[in-house]
């Protein structure tokens, strides 16, 4: 987003929650399906999570590689199109309905892959030259060898854990069709069909808005190629890591526990690493936005040995330096900072010299004083109003875990906030209270506003995506189907009243 932007309204929805027949969502047909209808409702942008290949966990913010894409995500249709699978095969890839089944996915869709890689040219040109940008060659090496190997790079044998060339070399060729250019293939045919969707929303007039993650995870072909940019000892394990301290989803803080980057590192090199994402991100993505850009003024560094987020501390990070590079290198690029958490003056004061449009959350807007920088009328132009995020409970899901006391006491200040707004909307029930919340966003003075897809449909908390510190259970939600006519209709509505 930059100073012309102007009023527009955004839905969040990732591509893993798409409804399709194959078990997750994909690139695939439904993914035309809904731009189609965000361009009906006069939607002007569409924000996703991260599109990378998700690791243990499943969270697509703890990736095997940072600029991947998930094979998961793979338009197996296209594929059998393209003649690379066969109707049978096509068949037995199908699941069920509902919400997404990793360890099923991790067991099946692979051998899915495998089947249309069998078919494919590796000797295509298109192809060749994408294996010879050399782009996700580290990649492709770290999952031949995770292949074979198992585990982190931390159990690879040692002239592959510590990157000899020469072994390297060797490894290579020995893998080359096997594994190699499987997980080149991969990546190609991802890019490709990225690049048609993508494309197919900017002339529908839709943009996408991406995330990068602040941090990498330690078991990625990022640290492994480059552990001399992160904050490792001599056996490539983590000496510090990351988290942040106790906040509102936990009392013990976050332990992440993605290893903390070497900045003076980075910045004898000119920040290039991350010059290099963040070319790499603008690419795929109209407008990115900054996971944990907090991180970027100060980041809060843990013992990796600590077992919670309680006993770290707080590091300067590259600050403005970092985003000077970034623009004497690759121009003006359109970001959002995810200024959420712990804020100090240094964050705010990087938000404001960068101009980057920082986050407002309503549903941390109500149940304190009328100086909640959430609330409506203590939101700057500049930035971004969401009813809640990723990792936010749904707003109806959050209003039903409230006592009517506590029910109570949220109504009278949410109609508060819209009366301050000029919205006429009665709020009765929880279910009023959800939608006024979604009203509010969009009447709100921010540039712009985005509604996570499950406020749009009024979807409870079965329909959360994640719980931070909560390990397990999440990125699991799925649409069971396509936004109805009705729900269109009222977000079209809405969007058109208030000038978006």
């Amino acid at each position: 987003m930059n100073e012309n932007t102007t009023r527009a309204a955004g839905v969040l929805c990732h591509i893993s929650s798409l409804p399709n027949e194959y078990g997750i969502g994909s690139l695939g047909k439904e993914a035309y399906a809904f731009v189609d209808i965000l361009s009906k409702c006069k939607v002007k942008y569409w924000q996703i999570l991260p599109l990378v290949q998700t690791g243990y966990g499943d969270s697509p913010y703890q990736s095997v590689c940072c600029n991947s894409g998930n094979p998961y995500f793979i338009d197996l249709e296209a594929l059998y199109a393209e003649g690379l699978l066969t109707e049978e095969e096509l068949s037995w890839a199908k699941e069920g309905e509902g919400n997404i089944d990793y360890a099923n996915l991790y067991n099946k869709r692979y051998t899915t892959l495998k089947q249309a890689y069998s078919r494919f040219n590796l000797q295509n040109q298109d192809f060749l030259s994408f294996i010879e940008s050399g782009d996700f060659e580290d990649y492709s090496l770290f999952m031949s060898l995770k292949s074979r190997y198992g585990g982190s790079f931390n159990n690879f044998p040692q002239a592959y854990k510590y990157k000899e060339s020469f072994a390297l070399s060797e490894f290579k060729n020995s893998v080359y069709k096997t594994d190699y250019c499987f997980w080149q293939f991969l990546q190609f045919v991802f890019k490709k069909q990225w690049q048609k969707l993508k494309a197919y929303a900017n002339e529908k007039g839709i943009k996408i808005i991406g995330d990068i993650p602040l941090y990498v995870a330690y078991d990625s072909s990022d640290v492994w190629a480059r552990p001399d940019l992160f904050d490792l000892d001599e056996d490539l394990n983590p000496v510090h890591v990351a988290g942040v301290p106790p906040d509102y989803f936990s009392e013990t803080g976050q332990l992440w526990g993605n290893p903390l980057y070497k900045w003076d590192a980075l910045k004898e090199e000119g920040y290039e690493w991350w010059i290099n994402r963040v070319k790499h991100a603008s690419t795929l993505y109209d407008v990115i936005r900054i996971d944990h850009f907090r991180g970027l003024d100060r980041y809060f560094s843990i013992d990796a040995k600590a077992e919670t987020a309680v006993d770290g501390k707080w590091l300067d990070g590259p600050k403005m330096q970092l985003f000077d590079a970034i623009k004497n290198k690759l121009g003006t690029l359109d970001f959002i900072a995810e200024d959420l958490g712990v804020l100090d003056d240094g964050v705010i004061e990087l938000r404001e010299e960068t101009g980057f449009p920082g986050m407002k959350i309503l549903l941390f807007a109500f149940g304190s004083g009328d100086d909640n920088a959430y609330l409506p009328q203590n939101t700057e132009e500049n930035s971004v109003t969401y009813t809640g995020t990723h990792d936010n409970d749904t707003a109806l899901g959050y209003l039903k875990t409230l006592t009517d006391k506590q029910f109570d006491a949220f109504k009278k200040q949410l109609r508060s906030a819209l009366k301050y707004e000029g919205v006429i909307y009665p709020v009765v029930s929880r279910e009023d209270a959800a939608r006024a919340l979604m009203l509010c966003a969009l009447a709100n003075k921010s540039k712009l506003a985005i509604v996570p897809i499950q406020d749009v449909l009024l979807l409870d908390n079965e329909a959360r995506v994640n719980t931070p510190s909560v390990s397990s259970g999440n990125w699991q939600f799925r649409l069971l189907e396509m936004p109805s006519r009705k729900d269109s209709a009222i977000l079209r509505k809405y969007i058109q009243k208030f000038n978006r």
